[in-house]
């Protein structure tokens, strides 16, 4: 039996953030019923066509899932809302804007008074806890936005221009803190038989994701360069390029690899007493001056013949493949990380979750927009006419 059989997530959710943490849930085995706006659904679904018409985001985010069309504002589709939650749900997942689930009858303290097992997770940009709300309470908050307030943006890039991360980070992070929450929670009710409120912030998750240079900077003092692909504070550690214009990433962790490195890679190893770089605050400190000594040694070599030594040596090495050779990359294909799920326009590739369990994940198709509709409110007990007159209604 799958981890999470048994457990119904009800969640209103858009954009990443409350997706992927549901889409973890689905993976365990959880039932997760996602309620979309009629006629558009989730944003997220028009954010590309990349997927033979359907958009990236939302294939990775939403799989196993089942689509409830329902407009909240509507009577009878709040009604239809809270009975879903009252009779169905073990757990509540919504990151619409900051009170606007507690406008539309679902905060925890309406909900904990009637059903006192149930779990709620409000996840926001900046925190929704009414006790602490903050002056960012009700601040826009995006992936790019929140990267800029949790200081990731200023220690990422190159000395000239700061950057973001390529992927969703900050949604992500919020992501994974709801979801093993989400999981401790339930492990605490199976003990205690009480839900709970989780609050989850964007601006939080991120920042604890950037502790370490904050630590850095603790007290005032610097904090670490923006070094490109480079390692700030650990060197050499970053992309070199071999003579072919290849480019190696290659880490060194400790003095035994820099002593390994000088003598088996650079077939210098003298090298490995020269005063300058004896330490690696050393070699931080003179990594212009080190690494016009790697290019050199690196320049009558190929990449392959840089990774070969470096193999030998035992250092640390990948090669910086794009989204294609990922698609094809050895590691995942022997260790049997690829599977299909279904989509409305045929089957697509899908890469398992990591870690793994006996019965293994639940891997069920992407729904379609109000897929479940109908299903589901006849679940609830409404007939086939009172369905229709909601359709007619535009309630779903």
């Amino acid at each position: 039996m799958q981890p999470l059989k048994g457990i119904t997530v009800v969640t209103l959710e858009h954009a990443i953030a409350a997706p992927f943490a549901t889409r973890q849930l689905a993976d365990l085995g959880a039932r997760v019923i996602k309620i979309e706006r009629p006629g558009s659904g989730d944003f997220a679904r028009g954010y590309d066509e990349r997927v033979r018409g359907l958009a990236s985001h939302f294939v990775w985010t939403n799989r196993s899932k089942e689509s409830l069309t329902l407009d909240v504002k509507h009577p009878e589709a709040a009604a239809i809302l809270e009975r879903l939650v009252m009779e169905k749900a073990d757990v509540v997942v919504q990151n619409l804007a900051p009170g606007a689930a507690t406008r539309l009858g679902l905060g925890y303290d309406k909900l904990s008074g009637a059903k006192p097992g149930l779990i709620v997770c409000d996840i926001s940009g900046y925190g929704d806890d009414p006790h602490h709300p903050g002056p960012y309470r009700d601040k826009k908050a995006y992936d790019l936005l929140i990267q800029s307030e949790a200081g990731f943006v200023s220690v990422t890039g190159t000395p000239e221009e700061p950057c973001k991360a390529g992927p969703s980070i900050a949604d992500i992070a919020a992501g994974m803190y709801a979801y093993s929450s989400i999981l401790a929670a339930l492990l605490q009710r199976g003990q205690t038989g009480k839900g709970q409120r989780i609050d989850i912030s964007m601006l939080e998750s991120l920042a604890e994701w950037t502790s370490y240079p904050l630590y850095y900077a603790f007290e005032g003092a610097e904090p670490p360069p923006r070094t490109g692909a480079s390692h700030a504070t650990i060197y050499p550690y970053g992309p070199f390029p071999a003579g072919d214009g290849t480019t190696v990433m290659l880490g060194l962790q400790n003095e035994r690899e820099w002593v390994s490195f000088c003598d088996n890679v650079l077939e210098q190893p003298d090298l490995a007493k020269d005063p300058r770089f004896t330490a690696n605050f050393k070699r931080v400190a003179e990594r212009t001056a080190l690494r016009k000594i790697i290019l050199d040694a690196f320049k009558p070599l190929t990449g392959t013949q840089v990774v070969e030594r470096l193999e030998r040596a035992q250092i640390a090495n990948a090669q910086v493949n794009t989204m294609k050779e990922v698609w094809a990359h050895p590691q995942l294909k022997a260790r049997g990380r690829w599977t299909e799920v279904g989509t409305a326009v045929g089957p697509v590739p899908a890469m398992l979750p990591p870690g793994t369990w006996d019965t293994g994940p639940r891997m069920d198709p992407v729904p379609a927009l109000g897929e479940h509709t109908d299903a589901i409110l006849a679940e609830l007990g409404y007939s086939a006419a009172e369905i229709a007159g909601l359709h007619t209604s535009k309630a779903v």
